[in-house]
């Protein structure tokens, strides 16, 4: 088949990134990098001029970045986003007839030939870059450009020497290629999407707890205003993103009892995942925590401390929540005329009703629960954790996530999705921010290694944002179980410094509470899910102020900001790798700030071993010894050259967290020695 155009020669392929040939979009935070690479070539030996176009989804002209050849017809560009919501970019590459032209007259010339006639066609190709500068109405390039042109004519003949040096100016060749012949080039036929979002979507620091455990008094129901009281806690510990379970009324038929029994007690509070009751649904707060305008204080004040209050959003009903009466329609029924309850075989969720979502209705229910999330935000919310986001349409998270974010383009969506991996990585294609991840149970040094490096080294990096979380309200693995104080103290550290954003579980957390309901189970004994808890958190065996200084050590180095640039290294104990300490590096672009973090994953047993670190990769040249500086213990060390040694006590000092080399410093850090 004969093609439109076919006078356009340049071959555009191998994009890169480009998620499922374009469907899906890649993510980025404001000011962050986005580099991209293609094949691009053409026939023959012409040379070719290449352009990555970029653009805000609400701009209407592109901008212009040309790409730069890596070898053997590869390309790269890279543009900064800056502000929140959509970019486009593409490429567009041609034959660069002015470039050729001046590469085949510099070797005319090194042979001694006559290049008469090739400098009038020199003369030609500037006029016509002239004419196509003028129609862009860049009128003094246009003059610049017909005078190169009028004086190499002229030089031709009088002055043929001068004539060769103008036409090979190298300023001339870049006025002329600001104006290509762009009617025969080739443009990508995809216009790829970049979704951005603000800077907290790719770092953050979250913490959870239970509005209901915070009264003042033991046995209380706490409030709001409880919660407000609270906030000084969080704040110090470095958190920016509070993270509640449901606010909202709990149903009673069928509440479940303490630990998860199926009968409950008179005074048994209920799962506040069990949710809608008569006094409201999802867009009701349960009555014993307080008014919308409670919640909304305490969301205003929460910014006070630089802290986003991140709601709990479950897509579930409880059989008393008024769309059961009002929409019965809206969830499954079985032969006999009741509403089907949650199951998860052989568990069994008499609590909860899942929507139906192949209901005749569908509509209807999709623009009801999206509605949930507007109410939010119309009371300042302006981050989400979803709740088993995997067992929904995945049409109806790309579809909701999308309408959402494009009047309300810095919320942040949170997938709390424990499943399969293509399940949990399509979430986040869809439009999710963040995802959970399976971080909870890669705790030996392979899994974490293998795992991490996928995250961060595949194609994943570019539409997945993990989010470490060590413990949550479900979830009390084995490693902390078995653990104690120390296993919880490894975790955090990792968790923190593996990972951009990561969360905890509290106060179970820094309270180093481990445990299980049974045997075997990682239920908590006495789940807090179930009942309302009041917490010491005073307690001088806290992990308060080591969370607080990791904390402050996340956010004093930009290193640990950002989940690239992460790297492994070796450490050996009697010439062969430890299983026991793991060694990772963690840098900014320009090596202005680098982070080294060892830690002994052996909660139970004091480690030794030699690291192997590529000092002069991380911008570290020496030949002789110097000092670095452990930002945890807040010591300093003697090294010498790329092996050190290292000794971890789990029960005092389980990790090392080094700074290499600090922004704030134009030389090295530390003192030098010969």
């Amino acid at each position: 088949m004969r093609p439109e155009e076919g006078r356009k020669r340049t071959i555009i392929e191998g994009v890169a990134p480009e998620i499922d040939g374009g469907r899906y979009p890649i993510k980025r935070s404001v000011n962050e990098k986005v580099v991209v690479k293609a094949d691009i070539f053409t026939d023959g030996h012409d040379a070719i001029f290449c352009n990555l176009l970029y653009r805000h989804f609400q701009d209407e002209g592109w901008n212009e970045v040309p790409l730069e050849a890596l070898g053997n017809d590869r390309w790269q560009g890279s543009f900064t986003v800056t502000d929140a919501g959509r970019y486009l970019y593409t490429l567009q590459a041609g034959v660069d007839h002015f470039k050729t032209w001046q590469l085949d007259l510099r070797k005319r010339l090194k042979a001694g030939q006559n290049v008469t006639t090739d400098l009038l066609i020199g003369v030609e190709l500037i006029e016509a870059a002239a004419k196509r500068a003028a129609s862009t109405t860049n009128s003094k390039a246009a003059k610049t450009l017909r005078n190169h042109a009028n004086i190499l004519r002229q030089q031709v003949d009088s002055a043929p020497d001068a004539a060769a040096d103008l036409a090979l100016d190298l300023n001339l060749l870049d006025l002329v290629s600001r104006y290509p012949d762009l009617q025969m080039a080739t443009t990508y036929a995809k216009e790829l999407v970049v979704v951005v979002d603000r800077q907290r979507a790719r770092f953050s620091a979250w913490y959870e707890f239970f509005p209901r455990s915070y009264a003042t008094l033991p046995g209380k129901h706490g409030t709001f205003k409880d919660c407000q009281r609270h906030l000084s806690y969080v704040a110090a510990m470095g958190f920016d993103i509070l993270y509640l379970p449901p606010i909202h009324p709990i149903g009673r038929a069928f509440r479940k009892g303490r630990n998860n029994a199926v009968v409950c007690q008179f005074d048994d509070c209920g799962s506040p995942w069990a949710i809608g009751a008569e006094e409201g649904g999802h867009k009701a707060t349960h009555p014993e925590l307080g008014t919308l305008e409670d919640f909304r204080q305490l969301v205003t004040q929460a910014k006070k401390y630089g802290i986003d209050v991140a709601l709990d959003i479950a897509l579930q009903c409880s059989p008393d929540h008024p769309y059961v009466k009002d929409h019965p329609e809206w969830f499954r029924h079985r032969p006999d005329g009741t509403i089907q309850y949650a199951e998860n075989p052989p568990k069994k969720y008499q609590d909860i009703y899942p929507f139906d979502f192949e209901t005749e209705n569908w509509q209807e229910l999709w623009e009801e629960l999206k509605s949930i999330f507007l109410f939010w935000i119309e009371h300042g919310v302006q981050v989400f954790r979803v709740d088993n986001p995997h067992t929904k349409p995945f049409a109806f998270w790309e579809w909701l996530i999308t309408e959402v974010k494009r009047e309300h383009p810095d919320i942040i969506f949170l997938a709390e999705a424990f499943t399969r991996p293509k399940v949990m990585y399509n979430l986040a294609k869809l439009g999710f921010t963040q995802s959970y991840t399976y971080f909870a149970w890669r705790n030996d040094k392979r899994s974490l290694t293998e795992y991490l490096t996928e995250l961060t080294q595949s194609e994943a990096k570019e539409f997945f944002c993990p989010n470490f979380w060590p413990n949550t309200p479900d979830i009390l693995n084995e490693y902390l179980q078995q653990g104690g104080r120390p296993a919880f103290m490894i975790r955090l550290i990792l968790a923190a410094t593996l990972g951009a954003s990561y969360g905890i579980y509290g106060p179970a957390f820094e309270l180093c509470q481990r445990v299980p309901r049974e045997a075997g189970s990682e239920e908590y004994l006495n789940s807090e899910k179930y009942e309302i808890k009041h917490w010491a958190i005073h307690d001088p065996t806290s992990l308060k102020d080591l969370i607080a200084q990791i904390n402050y050590i996340r956010r004093d180095n930009p290193a640990l900001q950002t989940n690239t640039g992460l790297r492994f290294h070796r450490v050996e104990n009697n010439y062969v790798e430890s299983d026991h300490i793991i060694c990772f590096s963690k840098q900014t672009e320009d090596l202005s700030n680098v982070i080294l973090v060892v830690v002994n994953l052996d909660p139970a047993h004091r480690h030794t071993g030699w690291l192997n670190i590529p000092l002069e990769e991380l911008g570290v040249k020496t030949t002789g010894t110097f000092q670095v500086q452990d930002l945890l213990q807040n010591t300093t060390y003697r090294w010498s050259g790329s092996w050190n040694y290292v000794d971890l006590e789990p029960s005092s000092s389980p990790a090392h967290i080094i700074r290499l080399r600090n922004r704030n410093h134009s030389e090295q850090d530390f003192e030098y020695y010969t």
